[in-house]
């Protein structure tokens, strides 16, 4: 189903007829919460509504946990003190000295594309630009950026047989338990990442991945599994969610070409044009919580220890929320959207970096192509975890 759309329609019945609604399944079943507001306030709870069981479907032991826990699988006061360290760099004004870099990155990228015909954005431009821009604020080297993207790509889209050999839930893949999304393409990450980690102990710089081996937590130097989990959270979640959101937003204005004719004619609006393209797209549909206590959301009484999975892509849609929230306006406001999270300490540390990127994109975008069309069949990622393309073929008139 996932493969062929986002459903929609259905997230649109569930908001109306069980705003939490409780799925059983072949293990312990899970609560499905629909609704902006819940989903906003359970973000908010982070004492009921915990984060430090992981944020997917799967149910992984203590020591699991213990060795793969990253910054998004941690609760305060932890997760407080692990932000600390990269938040400023992740700033608004931090992230700003990269405009003039993403600019001239991004139109580098486009200088390799016909200025009008037909290819694949998602190969052309969309995996291109948020790589590199990552390159650069974690210091990666650019011999390896490929690699990068295809592990990331491995890692998130571990339910697609077509990007990944490792599909998850497997019942073979026990000797990987400990590595990110239980696969051997997590080693395989982490293995890079320490390479990587220790030419920046060799030669230190002034980007991120030097300011982790500098910093501390309560007095003492990260560990290696501290490192290790740091490395693969930036490098997956910081490239994939914002190809997403570029590749997706370009989908969107093939399909309504008034909102491109729209946007050009007034650049003024390119900042809600940018939101409106990260609450339509939803690079990430969900993540998941799990129940530290009984308590109550929604009017549905819930039990300490249940999963409970905040489906951002449905409150993304919320009527009560949003004014005609299945029509892409790129005039939009307000727009509170949950792309990033909203409402509590998850709130993703990227999100100045993710809305520069597209931004600068759209800007580009909008001075060099006059009308975007289909040129294929777009084809979408198996997976009901990210909004993913893994083919958008497009035809541009310049």
């Amino acid at each position: 189903m996932w493969a062929r759309a986002v459903p929609y329609d259905e997230f649109g019945r569930l908001r109306r007829e069980a705003p939490v609604a409780w799925f059983p399944d072949e293990g312990s079943g899970f609560w499905s919460v629909h609704r902006y507001a819940d989903i906003v306030a359970a973000s908010r709870d982070v004492a009921s509504f915990s984060s430090a069981r992981g944020v997917s479907f799967e149910e992984p032991t203590d020591e699991d946990m213990a060795a793969r826990r990253t910054i998004i699988d941690t609760d305060p006061p932890e997760h407080a003190k692990l932000r600390k360290i990269v938040s400023g760099a992740f700033s608004q004004r931090a992230v700003a000295v990269y405009q003039h870099f993403i600019t001239e990155l991004t139109e580098q990228v486009l200088d390799r594309c016909p200025a009008s015909g037909s290819f694949d954005f998602v190969d052309a431009v969309a995996k291109e630009v948020p790589i590199r821009v990552l390159a650069q604020v974690m210091g990666l080297p650019a011999a390896d950026l490929d690699l990068f993207i295809d592990l990331g790509d491995r890692l998130i889209a571990n339910t697609d047989p077509d990007i990944t050999d490792v599909v998850w839930g497997r019942d073979d893949t026990d000797a990987y338990r400990k590595f990110p999304f239980r696969s051997p393409y997590g080693k395989r990450l982490w293995d890079l990442g320490r390479e990587v980690i220790a030419g920046q102990r060799r030669e230190p710089g002034d980007d991120l991945l030097s300011r982790l081996l500098r910093a501390g937590v309560d007095g003492e130097r990260l560990s290696e599994t501290d490192l290790d989990n740091f490395f693969s959270i930036l490098v997956v979640a910081g490239n994939e969610t914002t190809r997403i959101a570029i590749a997706q937003g370009v989908l969107a204005f093939c399909r309504y070409p008034d909102q491109w004719e729209r946007l050009r004619a007034d650049p003024g609006l390119l900042g809600t044009a940018t939101d409106e393209v990260l609450r339509w797209t939803c690079p990430t549909h969900f993540m998941r919580r799990t129940a530290a206590a009984d308590t109550t959301l929604g009017g549905a009484r819930i039990r300490a220890g249940d999963k409970v999975v905040l489906w951002y892509v449905s409150g993304n849609r919320d009527e009560a929320e949003f004014g005609e929230p299945e029509v892409f306006d790129v005039a939009r406001s307000p727009n509170r959207h949950l792309s990033f999270g909203r409402g509590g300490p998850h709130l993703c540390l990227g999100v100045h970096l993710a809305r520069l990127e597209v931004k600068v994109v759209l800007a580009a975008l909008a001075r060099r192509v006059g009308r975007f069309e289909l040129a294929g069949e777009p084809r979408r990622i198996r997976s009901n975890f990210t909004n993913g393309l893994k083919m958008l073929p497009v035809r541009v008139s310049p």
